[in-house]
């Protein structure tokens, strides 16, 4: 079974995983539980210069997370990239999401971080993944786990960041909207 490294993405057609659609939903779905719990502890302990005795590092919890859950119709290997890879690429990522913010970042539900973390990672670092693919599964997650009306306010983000990280797929995405519309 190949595992993915830091520097490699995941293969959806990789062997040895579930490489269903609903199997790379759990995926996600842990990650959003695994992140809120490194946001809550580790991240946030970080950013105000605090040392956690013991630490809560993202394969931390990983590790509990995979000793605690029956896991086997989860995607592993998308999963331990999202939670190796956004940790790392937080302080990115958040620079991209806070441009799109009325408000400072700190200032989100951590529920709501989560999300935006996972969106803002796929639709920068996924681009097997189409933009509206990435914004339906946030609008899921957030059902899932968010508050009730929050959906409005991840799917605006996400919306304008894949407007410019996806600047392409985006436009011809409108493009084939309007085509359609007009021959309607």
């Amino acid at each position: 079974m190949n595992t993915p490294t830091s520097d490699q993405s995941f293969d959806i057609n990789e062997t040895g995983y579930k490489t269903s659609y609903t199997a790379i939903r759990k995926a996600r779905r842990f990650a959003v539980q695994g992140l809120y719990e490194w946001l809550m502890t580790d991240y946030r302990f970080a950013t105000q210069q605090r040392d956690l005795l013991g630490g809560n590092e993202p394969h931390t919890i990983v590790a509990r997370t995979r000793s605690e859950n029956a896991m086997h119709t989860v995607h592993l290997g998308y999963y331990h990239e999202l939670m190796r890879e956004i940790p790392m690429k937080a302080g990115e990522l958040i620079m991209d999401i806070t441009r799109y913010l009325e408000r400072s970042f700190d200032k989100l539900d951590t529920i709501e971080k989560a999300i935006l973390l996972i969106g803002a990672y796929e639709l920068k670092h996924s681009l097997h993944i189409p933009y509206k693919v990435v914004l339906d599964e946030a609008m899921q997650l957030n059902t899932h786990f968010g508050a009730t009306d929050a959906h409005k306010f991840i799917n605006a983000i996400l919306d304008r960041y894949a407007k410019d990280v996806r600047e392409l797929e985006y436009q011809a995405n409108k493009a084939e909207k309007k085509a359609k519309k007009e021959s309607e």
